[in-house]
């Protein structure tokens, strides 16, 4: 059985403080068979000479403008190739250099159509938070995702075969949709258990986030109901409100 191919897409506008680790993060994997692909949005602070200066890591990159984030990472779903596909963008990391290995070697005899594991909280100088405020279940299912985003998009791999494009009416929840479909979409759905990211702190939902409390409210109430997704809120706020108080972070 032949090892499936990894594509790696990442993400960045004037990175160059933080694409050089994740770039690092990819190109020490000790499994092979991994495609990289980098999306720039035209910086202009130094990034492209940084990706050009690692282009033996890179199997492909694009620098040209783009209609915000989730219009860049449907051009990076268009450039993979892969047999699944990830989003690690600048400045989060694979978490070690044998977390590609181990996870393919659980797969089994029938790849799944999604994998997923724990994440790792990270700042900017590298130094590790803590674990995400939500945790994955250990038998992840699409409805679990009524009680918010129980897996980081830095830690969910999804087949290529039933990876849609992201819904770009949304500009800062359409990763909620995306993993919420390819969950509701997959046939077989793997826990890895494992810590497959580590997720810098403080990205464009977190500076955003009431419209994207907004957007991911819309999101619920589409696919769960206006009433169920309301009555779901009530505990998910007040335990929002214990974890901000107890950990000083959200």
């Amino acid at each position: 059985m032949k090892s499936p191919v990894i594509s790696i897409i990442t993400i960045v506008y004037n990175g160059v403080k933080t694409l050089q680790k994740t770039i690092d993060s990819i190109a020490c994997q000790s499994y092979s068979n991994i495609e990289y692909v980098i999306v720039d949005g035209g910086s202009d602070d130094g990034t492209v000479d940084l990706i050009k200066s690692n282009e033996y890591s890179v199997s492909k990159w694009i620098s040209e403008s783009d209609d915000g984030l989730y219009d860049a990472m449907n051009k990076g779903l268009k450039m993979a190739t892969g047999d699944f596909v990830w989003f690690i963008n600048s400045g989060d990391e694979v978490y070690e250099s044998l977390s590609i290995e181990k996870m393919v070697e659980n797969f089994g005899l029938t790849w799944p159509d999604v994998i997923y594991g724990d994440t790792v909280m990270i700042d900017v100088d590298g130094n590790e938070i803590g674990e995400r405020r939500l945790q994955p279940p250990s038998d992840l299912k699409w409805k679990d995702f009524r009680n918010g985003m129980l897996v980081s998009h830095q830690s969910i791999l999804v087949s290529k075969k039933i990876a849609k494009l992201y819904n770009t009416n949304y500009r800062f929840s359409a990763d909620f949709e995306w993993c919420l479909q390819a969950l509701k979409d997959a046939r077989l759905v793997h826990n890895s258990k494992q810590t497959l990211s580590r997720f810098l702190d403080g990205g464009l939902t977190k500076q955003n986030i009431v419209p994207g409390l907004r957007e991911r409210f819309d999101i619920m109430r589409r696919y769960f109901g206006l009433f169920p997704t309301m009555y779901r809120h009530i505990p998910i706020g007040i335990r929002f409100l214990f974890y901000v108080i107890k950990n000083k972070r959200f």
